[in-house]
């Protein structure tokens, strides 16, 4: 057994009870979800042991149940008990149980416990216990226990260790302080900032062009590369398909339905002249020609705006016809380019109104629309068709027709595949989405089923047979060999100059004498270069001040120098964050590690016996 505990926590001494309380309230959300271990009973009560103390099987049940709903509500659908073991939920829940378990003996052993009064008072406390006035309500508490199949008893005892755990723990992780020079270790590495010169070498940077290659080139690297030129394994299907695209053409249109159609559409053929409008409104006839004098004698449109507590936003009117306008409408269209008139009439009061451009009105006659109109009503009358033929087609696949049958008696496109899952380059009708999952879930030995598509089309499916992945000939491929080839070989060239110029930058050259350099000042630890591999922050870091390194990664290949190392700084808010963020996770870190050491040393002196039947009890009833 690997002796990796769950560690807690880390909490002060004094207030170790909290954990308990978490523990005994995740413990009842999940018995009133409605799980229940009322079958683990009978002889089989514990799935093993630490020391003296049992490991009870409906604790492990419990303790299982919250953590797959925990996880569970993370991925937003429920886990199967499968999906979490694929997970390790069930190790990761059986070592915590060997820890608290070990936690437990060891507070026996020492004659650690809680008293009744500690107890009663963790208990009265509890929310879930509460009635109705907000205060312990002895039928509340008696009802979530029944519900949770413990007896009063049963949960006292629970919660009394718990807290007697709890002391122990907050006994062990309490009093660690991190070292100074620790903290100070890990905040000058942390802190550290970098100033450095990078130079993104590309083919333009080469001392010489890449030679063309050679048809031996493109074999060899065929070969050597077969992997990248493999077909993957596939799915032969057969189907039919009853497509709206394809049957359109073929739907009768008459110039009258057209024309109806039409003229039901009419405001989208016909769009009347519009302005785009701003309405300023103000209390009174007064007050708008005060603002309409102020702005003949000089003053900008938007200074009014500004003094009326407005912003131009507040009050644009967006593009307008004539009858949106009412009174103003004559007076705003009237203006043939942009300007302002009034104060005119509006819903709201006396307004300026600034127009501030033309939308000329547009038409499309009935002969200009007739070709996509007619295309609409096809396309319509297609799916139409599909739909009161869908019955006609589940009547043949239910009688057992092939789909070669029903390819001939319903007059359906008869088509064969060979489908990759996920692949881009598969037939056009894998564009459908229903379709994909129609054959993403086809398995030899099912019968075809009508499939409706998102369009109003319909497919049936059968698997032929599953293709194994095969090498494509390279005649067949030769171009996609040209451009991967090309590639590599681009990539080696750029490497090795990589390395001719740092050799060259290190002999003391310029680094600004091979191509265009790019210098960043005082970038942090965590920071990134847009465009570079995570080798580039990787480099920077562990390199010092005046190195020089190759850089390389996917589709990038650059030279890097650091310029200048700036140590943390040792002033100001941020510093001082940082250093005490540092020092408490330091200390947790510290904490967790005595935990795991204090638990470790209890099971092995201890010793730990398990009973993996009772443990596939448990898991059988999760399935």
């Amino acid at each position: 057994m690997a002796k990796e505990p769950q560690t807690e926590s880390r909490r002060k001494p004094g207030k170790g009870t909290t954990i308990a309380v978490w523990l005994l309230m995740a413990m009842l959300v999940v018995g009133l979800g409605g799980f229940g271990v009322s079958n683990f009973g009978g002889n089989v009560t514990r799935i093993g042991a630490v020391g003296d103390r049992d490991i009870p099987v409906n604790d492990y049940a419990r303790a299982l149940q919250q953590e797959i709903s925990a996880m569970s509500a993370q991925f937003g659908q429920q886990l199967t008990f499968t999906q979490a073991q694929a997970f390790g939920i069930d190790r990761q829940v059986l070592q915590s149980m060997i820890t608290r378990t070990a936690l437990d003996n060891e507070a026996d052993r020492i004659g650690i416990s809680a008293g009744d009064q500690t107890v009663a008072a963790e208990i009265t406390g509890m929310q879930a216990f509460q009635g109705t006035a907000g205060t312990f309500d002895r039928e509340t508490y008696r009802f979530a226990l029944d519900r949770n199949n413990l007896t009063e008893a049963e949960f006292e005892r629970t919660l009394r260790a718990d807290v007697a755990r709890s002391v122990l723990q907050g006994a062990i992780v309490g009093g660690f302080a991190t070292p100074a020079a620790l903290t100070d270790t890990l905040y000058a590495w942390a802190g550290e900032r970098r100033s450095f010169s990078l130079l993104r070498l590309t083919e333009a940077d080469l001392p010489a062009p890449l030679p063309a290659p050679t048809d031996a080139d493109l074999t060899a690297f065929h070969t050597d590369h077969i992997d990248q030129f493999t077909k993957p394994e596939a799915k032969r299907i057969t189907y039919v398909a009853l497509l709206p695209d394809d049957m359109a053409a073929d739907m009768p249109v008459d110039d009258a339905s057209l024309q109806a159609l039409y003229d039901a559409r009419i405001d989208e053929f016909v769009v009347p002249e519009r302005r785009l409008v701003e309405r300023l409104v103000f209390p009174s006839q007064a007050d708008a020609d005060a603002a309409k004098a102020r702005l003949d004698a000089g003053d900008a449109f938007e200074t009014l705006v500004t003094d009326r507590g407005l912003t131009l936003e507040d009050i644009d009117l967006g593009d307008v016809a004539r009858d949106d306008l009412g009174a103003a409408a004559d007076a705003v269209f009237a203006l043939t380019e942009p300007g302002v008139v009034g104060p005119l009439a509006s819903d709201l009061g006396p307004a300026l109104f600034r127009m501030n451009g033309v939308l000329a009105a547009q038409e499309t006659t009935f002969d200009q629309a007739r070709e996509a109109l007619a295309g609409e009503m096809q396309a319509d009358a297609a799916r139409r068709a599909i739909a009161d033929r869908v019955e006609e087609i589940d009547d043949l696949l239910a009688g057992g027709a092939t789909l070669e049958e029903v390819a001939t008696e319903a007059g359906m496109d008869l088509q064969q595949i060979d489908y990759v899952p996920g692949a881009e380059d598969n037939a056009e009708i894998a564009g459908y989405p229903k379709f994909r999952a129609a054959a993403d879930a086809l398995a030899a030995g099912d019968f075809p089923e009508a499939v409706l598509l998102d369009d109003g089309g319909l497919v049936a499916l059968r698997l032929d047979e599953t293709v194994p992945p095969a090498p494509i000939p390279f005649d067949q491929v030769r171009d996609e060999v040209t451009a991967a080839w090309r590639a590599d070989a681009l990539a080696k060239a750029l490497s090795a100059h990589a390395t001719t110029v740092k050799a060259a930058v290190d002999g003391g050259a310029s680094l600004g004498a091979y191509g265009i350099v790019s210098v960043t000042r005082d970038l942090p630890r965590e920071g990134f270069v847009e465009g570079t591999p995570p080798e580039m922050m990787k480099a920077l870091f562990e390199i010092g001040a005046g190195e020089v390194s190759v850089i390389e990664g996917p589709e990038f290949v650059g030279v890097l120098r650091v310029d200048s190392i700036q140590p943390a700084a040792t002033e100001g808010e941020d510093a001082t964050a940082l250093r005490e963020a540092i020092a408490i996770q330091a200390e947790q870190s510290i904490a967790q590690d005595a935990f795991a050491l204090f638990t470790n040393a209890l099971t092995a002196e201890a010793g730990i016996t398990l009973d993996q039947t009772a443990i596939n009890a448990v898991h059988a009833q999760f399935n």
